[in-house]
Formats: C-alpha cells, structure tokens, sequence
C-alpha cells in the first residue's frame, strides 16, 4: 500500500520531508463532492467518442462513485459536515455563466438549474439540509458563497472528492489552499478524463496546495475525545 506522505510527489517535492500526521476535528471537518452529476454519466452518441470514453466512465461506476458513496457515509456517521458542489446555470440560455463555460469544446456547459442532467447522481444525493452550491465556475469558492459558508460553520479543514480532478477538483483545491483552509484530496474518489492526467494532477497539487490521500487513510486522521 501506498504512503500518503510520500506518493503523489512532483519534481518540486521529491526531496522533501515528510509531512506531519493528520489530525482531523469532525466539528471542523468538511466534506466536499464536486460535480459528481447525471450529465457526466452520459455516452456521447458518436460510437467512436464513445469508446474513447469508455474507460472514465469504467472508473465513474466501478470507483468513484462506489467510494463517494462509502466516503459520504463514513463523513455522516464522524459528525462531518458533507456539503456537495455541482455545475449549473440559473437562466435557461446561459448567460451567467463564466467564459470558460462558453467556449465551445468540452468545458462548453449549458446546465440549467432546473434540468435533470445536471442534478448530482442518485448514489450520492444529499440528505436533510446538507448544503449544495451551484456554480458556473471551476472553482467551487470563486462562484458561490462556500467560503463564507465554510467559515460560518467554523471549518478548518476540507476533503475533496469528485470530477474533474485537473478542472474543477485542482480549481477548488487551489482557491481553498489560498484562503488558508487545510485541503485533504481523496484521490480514490475522484476522476480525470484518464488515469494519466488524474495522476499527473495529483502530482501537480500535492503537498503545495493539499496532501493527496487514499480511502484507506482516513480513520486515522479523525480525532475522537
């Protein structure tokens, strides 16, 4: 098995020290699922895109959304505030959302709030009043009132998850990182489009902007009185 403190290294960081352990205070803990939606879950009609896909859509359904699932729980049972990030757009046309939603290529998104393909999948629905953001920007922080939220809620420390991890997952982690939140990455239960960018992405974020960990990891992080 893999160490946290040492895996996930760039060329910035190889000769480091190791980090110190992680300790996690469930009251000032958060968990933050970004973008994991129906529309991401969709084969495109053309066969030859399709396949091209297939292996991101393999990992969707067979890791990521399994874990998010698992995480989601283990969060819940610690006393975790779990919070969700998901894009979306407030007009039908559009018109609110950042440049980079509007060029056209794949980062091109015109999600309506209201539509279904843009609702976070069912295996990971929110509960109660587990608090979701939506935005129409990468960055969870930089379009919507999560920071203040967060702040509110006296959260100290954020673990992320979701898609994707070289978009809209390094986006966030970068913006929180800046506001001085402790950033925790599960790569295990995130996704880029291939292993190779989710990985090289790890490496780039690693250590400077958040500490990359497993699953697996986790309950030893938690602090119990």
């Amino acid at each position: 098995m893999s160490n946290w403190k040492t895996a996930f290294r760039s060329f910035y960081y190889e000769t480091a020290e190791e980090p110190e352990d992680i300790a996690l205070d469930p009251a000032s803990t958060a968990l933050l699922v970004i973008d994991i939606q129906n529309t991401y879950l969709e084969a495109p009609d053309d066969d030859t895109e399709a396949r091209r896909w297939q292996p991101f859509f393999d990992r969707m359904n067979d890791i990521v959304i399994p874990n998010n699932a698992r995480l989601i729980e283990w969060a819940r049972a610690e006393g975790i505030e779990v919070m969700f990030a998901r894009i979306a757009c407030q007009t039908e046309d559009g018109r609110d959302r950042s440049l980079s939603q509007k060029k056209p290529g794949f980062n091109y998104l015109l999600l309506p709030k209201g539509r279904e393909d843009c609702q976070i999948v069912d295996a990971l629905a929110p509960k109660g009043d587990e608090i979701v953001v939506t935005k129409t920007t990468d960055s969870a922080l930089t379009g919507t009132n999560l920071r203040l939220m967060l702040h509110n809620i006296g959260i100290r420390h954020v673990i992320v998850s979701g898609i994707f991890t070289d978009q809209c997952v390094s986006s966030t982690v970068r913006s929180l990182a800046d506001e001085s939140f402790e950033v925790l990455v599960v790569h295990d239960a995130c996704a880029a489009a291939t292993d190779a960018l989710h990985e090289e992405e790890l490496k780039i974020i690693n250590m400077i902007y958040c500490h990359v960990v497993g699953m697996s990891d986790l309950d030893g992080f938690v602090t119990r009185d």
